[in-house]
């Protein structure tokens, strides 16, 4: 009995940890210092602040909603009231309505005055669905879903969220990483200091970083991933993909179109389901691994230490020897182009 006790108590005190304030998501620090609210036709939000994240939501009624949130750069810092009131009277905040569009800014007036007095002002919106945006923010992330339009927006500081979002996309990190997923149409994403995450898009994107890995998943379209310093992975590909990359691997399965993909410092490992117009893949320091369908017209243009092919190419006309394998098969047709300049490259071998 005394045991079912403890257990008990000891459960109940578990529970209170887990939803107490100080562990609650939604603390004070997630309260809003400000809200306002808008009416009538609301189709575009612009937003600029210099230390704090911007959220978008879209999807909700005809009206729309801001809030803004002020909190201490150093988050271990807790400001009263009276603390933020006196600290955001260095600062130039604005949120109106200006016709069907909604503007929020915060400026801080004197940049050289003691940072550790600065603030993190941050701007949450919540639209209609069909809503352009233009944003930028040197110190915190951007999140946004579901929303119709063109988006541009800009950080130097923070992460890029985007989910659920149809139009032209326009966006950049200088210190985070990209996640995407169900957008569509033309898209342009690139970090200079993170890795990039994108799946279950359509269209056009061109997702280039300085500094991480690229992982795509579920993609329909044209694709441009480049990397300078990590990996690039992927599968269920259907459409053009350019992958490259300077400091890392290139695995893709699942592709359905043409490819074109290249690494400095790595291997390429592919597989193709359907082929394109073209196969273009090469490698400085690794060897290349293909397994793709053998039964079209092909041009083979293949080089490296050593070409492992299958055994028996029965419409074969060309050369083949240790370390190249060019000729046509199967009549000629499709440019396939495979180059190890240091390692071996294996053909559903």
């Amino acid at each position: 009995m005394k045991r079912n006790q403890f257990l008990l108590t000891l459960l109940s005190a578990t529970t209170l940890a887990l939803t107490s304030p100080a562990q609650n998501r939604n603390d004070d620090r997630d309260t809003p210092y400000q809200t306002k609210t808008f009416s009538g036709k609301i189709n575009a939000v612009r937003a600029e602040t210099s230390g704090g994240s911007l959220t978008i939501e879209g999807g909700t009624d005809n009206n729309a909603k801001v809030e803004m949130f002020v909190r201490a750069n150093n988050w271990n810092d807790k400001l009263d009231k009276a603390e933020i009131e006196e600290r955001l009277k260095d600062y130039d905040i604005s949120i109106a309505q200006e016709g069907s569009t909604i503007v929020a800014t915060a400026k801080r007036r004197n940049n050289d005055r003691d940072w550790k007095k600065s603030l993190s002002i941050g701007f949450k919106f919540y639209t209609p669905r069909n809503v352009s945006t233009d944003l930028r923010t040197s110190g915190g992330s951007i999140h946004m879903a579901t929303l119709t339009g063109a988006q541009k927006f800009r950080t130097s500081g923070g992460s890029l969220h985007l989910s659920d979002i149809e139009g032209d996309i326009n966006g950049q990190t200088s210190g985070g990483s990209i996640h995407m997923d169900r957008c569509r149409k033309d898209i342009d994403l690139q970090t200079s200091g993170g890795s990039i995450e994108a799946k279950e898009s359509t269209g056009k994107m061109r997702l280039h970083t300085s500094g991480g890995s690229i992982r795509l998943t579920d993609l329909k379209g044209s694709v441009d991933a480049q990397t300078s310093g990590g990996s690039v992975n992927g599968n269920d590909i259907e459409g053009d993909i350019k992958a490259g990359t300077s400091g890392g691997s290139v695995r893709l399965s699942g592709v359905s179109g043409s490819i074109d993909a290249n690494t400095s410092a790595g291997s390429v490992d592919v597989e193709i389901v359907k082929l394109g117009d073209y196969v273009r893949l090469s490698t400085s320091a690794g060897g290349v691994r293909v397994k793709m369908p053998m039964d079209k017209g092909m041009d083979l243009n293949l080089s490296g230490n050593r070409v492992n092919i299958p055994e028996s190419l029965s419409k074969f006309d060309g050369n083949i020897e240790k370390d190249r394998v060019r000729g046509k098969l199967n009549g000629g047709g499709i440019a396939v182009n495979i180059s190890a300049t240091s390692g071996s490259v294996s053909i559903n071998r």
